[in-house]
């Protein structure tokens, strides 16, 4: 029994034609969303993500605000207008968490600090270089 690839070449067909089709399969099936086109110049694009850059800590606008509504009377400060990845956020709400000694989260753009501690995290985010936090 002869294996694919000399079968192939007795059709006509290389090995190279082979793997060249496996890689417009590739390519074709990172065209999502377009279905066909009849123009002629119509280039594909593929889908990515322009990454969000985190702007200097001294121009990041942080806001703090305590809230117990919808939490079932539990008291949370929130930490809202972060600019950057999500990365970097996790890092400072870590950082946070760390340096009040609680729990927290980041959820839907907002660092999430377990307990009423806006003046200590005002304080710790002026120390990191967010001058204009409030």
């Amino acid at each position: 029994m002869a294996d694919w690839k000399s079968a192939l070449a007795a059709l006509g067909a290389t090995g190279d034609n082979v793997e060249a089709s496996e890689k417009k399969d590739v390519d074709r099936k990172k065209r999502v969303g377009v279905v066909y086109s009849t123009n002629t110049d119509f280039g594909y694009s593929e889908n990515s993500e322009d990454e969000m850059v985190t702007i200097p800590k001294n121009q990041q606008k942080l806001r703090l605000n305590m809230e117990r509504a919808g939490r079932g009377g539990k008291t949370v400060t929130l930490v809202k207008g972060f600019i950057g990845p999500e990365d970097d956020m996790m890092n400072l709400c870590k950082l946070l968490k760390q340096k009040c000694g609680v729990g927290g989260s980041v959820k839907d753009g907002e660092i999430i600090i377990q307990g009423d501690h806006r003046q200590r995290l005002v304080d710790i985010l002026k120390k990191e270089g967010y001058t204009q936090t409030k």
